[in-house]
This record gives structure tokens, C-alpha cells and sequence, in this order.
């Protein structure tokens, strides 16, 4: 357990008593960062003997990849581990991820739990099941301090989804004012390019003709003194891999050399996540955000001038304290005026040993509710009619799988997802396809050609 403000570290080369083909269970809350790590979990458990099973099937291990972005977060990471208690008495359950770092002692104090993995030791989880017997207290493994250093991850990410994420970097050094991820997570680091080339190679001779960059701050990359772009033409490089997509990526961390390569003939999709948060210059600097309103805009709009066809996308806060009308006027009209195709709408969360807990000015749930219904509406509004702008036009969609309506479902490189009536199995097949028509959240195809090169 946790001793009086000391850290406490596992031992390594701990013995294994298991029984043979144990089964084990994953779940990820939280990030697409979250998902790659638990991937990467699951691949060092198969290889120590375990049997994967799906979630919420029977299990003897458990594991539960924590968040703690929101107080929600950390409740349907409480409420998951009464329910396997429930459904599950006798087996063993590790919970590990942000939750397990910043909430330790509230996890510890849940029924329930045998072992709690913080984040420095959150990738070796495997190594320290030294038995799945259950415990009378949750053994707990966690420092206050994480490493800063590059580094390696063991394994290649197991998936079953037909795009694959890469984690590249982790940490973040920006100290956003509302956000507990430098808490969470530790300073900026950087995977060394070599070990992540070593996955990428790995993931494509699985089959995945598309990667994922994911970290925290993918932008701040500088692995081996590399920038991001020397990561994608690094993985350009690899034979069968199609395609390279960059998840979320803050505004002030994109080069005009990335840009350059995503306007040029590149494996790297046409495709930027890029967090606003807020259109209103007060909130953004309450927030600690790196940029005011004009300069989001300017880089936005140089940024689709540069990449054509450039599919856009962000994240806006809804409810930060001080939120007012005319501040909330200022967001909606600015995420109306920009290129968008969609917004992702996140209520205000305040999480304590932040900065944001102790402004003054909090925003009745009433109104937070009513502001982001507008945003929704007005982001399925914008979808629908970037969909609309290529109704017409043949694309590449990478196939994924078919929906409960005979559909097959995909992704154009910028982002549309498409449906085409189709007989065939197209699963990870990129296929030339017409966009027919458009409704809300999914464009109608029909497949017009074989295999894209």
C-alpha cells in the first residue's frame, strides 16, 4: 500500500504462480492514448500465456485502463469495478491508467481491487501479476514522480479494429489551467523512433494498412532530437503500410514542413484534430490556452488553403468559469465561420489540483446543457455539409467492417465515413468509391473500381 508520503515501487523478476491458459479481460476508458496502451497490455499478457476473452465474459484477470479527464470518467471506473466484483467474485482485478495515478487513495479504498498500477510502472503491469489470488488489500504500485526520459514500449498493440494507434509520445509540459493530465501523466517524453518503427513494422505484418500517431502532445515529439514529420517519413517507408493518420495535435505544435506533407503525395492522411476549446480571448487566457482567438483562425484557415481537401475537426469546452454569454457567443460563432467538419462538445470539469477549480464564476449545469445541445447541433450541421461537398466525387475508403443495415463501413482519408451496399467482404480493403449522397454522421457509396494502389 501507499506508506505515509513515500513512493513505492514493485520488485522486479517476481515470481509467477498462474494457473495454466488464464483468462483475461481488458477495458479501456477514456483516450485513443488509453486505447494504444491497452493494446499494448494485452500483447505482453497473451505472450506471458494468458487467453484473451472479451469484456464481460468470464475472466480469471481483469483489467481496467482508468481515466481521469472528467469526475465522469472516474465514476464509470468505480461503477465497472462494482459490477465485476458482482459478476465476477473470485477474480483478480488491476486497475491502472490516469484514475490509478491521480486517485490512488480513493481506488484504494474501494472494495475490490487487488492491485493498482500507477503510471510509471503502468506498462509492466504483466510482469508484476505474480498470482491471481485475491487479496485482502490492493497491493499498490505508484510514484509521485514519472520519468522524463525517451522511451521503449515491449510488444506490438493487439487489435481487432482494422486501423491500428501508434503511441509515439506521452506527457505534456503546456499546463492548460482545466487539465489534469500533467498530473496524470508526467512531463513530455518521446518513444525512440526506432522502437516505435519496430511496432509500426509489427502492426502492418498484422495486417493494418493504416496507423494512428496517439500521444498526449503528438506535436512535441522530438524522440532522438526527431520532430513529427521525421516520424511520418520515417513510416512512410514501411512496405504494406497505406496510410498514416495524426490524432488530436495541438494548433501551436504544427509545422509547415507537416503541412508540406500532407499537401503533398504522402501516405499521411488529409486530416487535422486540432483542440480549440474557446472562441473567447478571456477564456482563453483564463484557460491557459497558448493562442487567442485571431491566431486559431489564422492557422486554420493557412492550414486548409495548404491541404486540399483537409478534413477538420475539434474539441470545445463548454461551462469553463466566467463562461458568459457573449464568451459563449464568441465560441459558437467562431466554430461556425471555420472550415470544420464536426466538433467533439465537452462540458467543463472541475478536477481538483487544478488551477481551473479555483476560479471564480461557475456556469449553472442548465445553461452548460442548453450551450452544448447549440454546438451539437451546429457541428451535425457542419458534417452534413462537408459530406455534401463530395457527393459526386470517387475517394478511397478504407473498409472496416458491416453494420447492423448490410452496410460496409469505412474512411476516407479526410474522414468521411462511408456506407456501400456490398456482397463482397471488402474488410481492409481500400477501395475506390462514389460518394452518392449524405445524411447525418454517413455518406452513401458505391464501390466503382478494385483495389486503390
Amino acid at each position: 500500500m501507499i506508506g505515509q508520503g513515500e513512493d513505492v515501487a514493485p520488485v522486479p523478476g517476481a515470481r509467477y504462480n498462474l494457473v495454466s491458459m488464464p483468462r483475461a479481460a481488458l477495458h479501456t476508458i477514456g483516450c485513443r492514448l488509453n486505447q494504444a496502451e491497452t493494446a499494448l497490455l494485452s500483447d505482453q499478457l497473451r505472450s506471458r500465456g494468458y487467453e484473451l476473452v472479451e469484456f464481460g465474459q468470464p475472466a480469471d484477470l481483469f483489467v481496467v485502463n482508468s481515466c481521469s479527464v472528467t469526475e465522469s470518467a472516474e465514476a464509470d471506473c468505480r461503477s465497472l469495478i462494482r459490477k465485476i466484483r458482482r459478476t465476477s467474485p473470485g477474480a483478480f482485478v488491476a486497475v491502472t491508467g490516469c484514475y490509478a495515478q491521480t486517485g490512488a487513495e480513493a481506488l484504494r479504498k474501494l472494495e475490490g481491487i487487488d492491485l493498482i498500477v500507477g503510471a510509471q510502472h503502468k506498462m509492466d503491469l504483466p510482469r508484476y501479476l505474480t498470482s491471481l489470488e485475491r487479496r485482502p488489500a490492493p497491493e499498490v504500485l505508484h510514484t509521485r514522480t514519472i520519468g522524463r526520459d525517451d522511451f521503449t514500449v515491449e510488444g506490438v498493440g493487439e487489435y481487432r479494429e482494422t486501423r491500428a494507434n501508434l503511441k509515439i509520445q506521452d506527457g505534456c509540459n503546456f499546463m492548460c489551467s482545466f487539465c489534469l493530465i500533467p498530473f496524470s501523466r508526467g512531463h513530455e517524453r518521446s518513444r525512440r523512433l526506432d522502437d516505435l518503427l519496430r511496432e509500426a513494422e509489427g502492426l502492418v505484418a498484422r495486417g493494418h494498412r493504416e496507423l494512428v500517431l496517439t500521444g498526449v502532445n503528438v506535436g512535441r515529439y522530438a524522440g532522438d532530437g526527431r520532430s513529427l514529420a521525421d516520424v511520418v517519413r520515417t513510416l512512410e517507408a514501411v512496405p504494406g503500410l497505406d496510410r498514416i493518420r495524426i490524432s488530436s495535435i495541438e494548433p501551436t505544435t504544427i509545422s509547415d514542413e507537416l503541412l508540406e506533407l500532407m499537401a503533398g503525395p504522402s501516405k499521411l492522411c488529409r486530416y487535422l484534430h486540432v483542440p480549440l476549446q474557446s472562441g473567447d480571448d478571456e477564456i482563453l487566457s483564463a484557460m491557459n490556452r497558448r493562442y487567442t482567438a485571431r491566431q486559431y483562425a489564422a492557422f486554420i484557415e493557412k492550414a486548409a488553403r495548404a491541404v486540399p481537401d483537409l478534413g477538420l475537426g475539434t474539441d470545445l469546452m463548454v461551462g469553463f468559469p466566467g463562461e458568459s454569454d457573449s464568451a459563449f457567443g464568441n465560441t459558437r460563432a467562431l466554430a461556425a465561420d471555420l472550415p470544420f467538419a464536426y466538433f467533439h462538445v465537452f462540458s467543463f470539469s472541475p478536477r481538483r489540483g487544478t488551477a481551473a477549480i479555483k476560479l471564480p464564476g461557475s456556469v449553472p449545469s442548465r445553461t452548460i446543457k442548453a450551450r452544448s445541445d447549440e454546438l451539437c447541433a451546429l457541428s451535425r450541421a457542419k458534417r452534413l455539409a462537408f459530406y455534401q461537398r463530395y457527393v459526386g466525387r470517387t475517394l478511397g475508403v478504407l473498409f472496416e467492417t458491416r453494420n447492423g443495415n448490410g452496410l460496409f463501413m469505412g474512411l476516407t482519408e479526410n474522414y468521411i465515413r462511408v456506407g456501400v451496399p456490398a456482397a463482397d467482404d471488402l474488410s481492409n480493403a481500400i477501395r475506390p468509391t462514389r460518394l452518392e449522397g449524405a445524411m447525418d454522421g454517413l455518406a452513401l457509396g458505391t464501390v466503382v473500381g478494385p483495389f486503390a494502389p
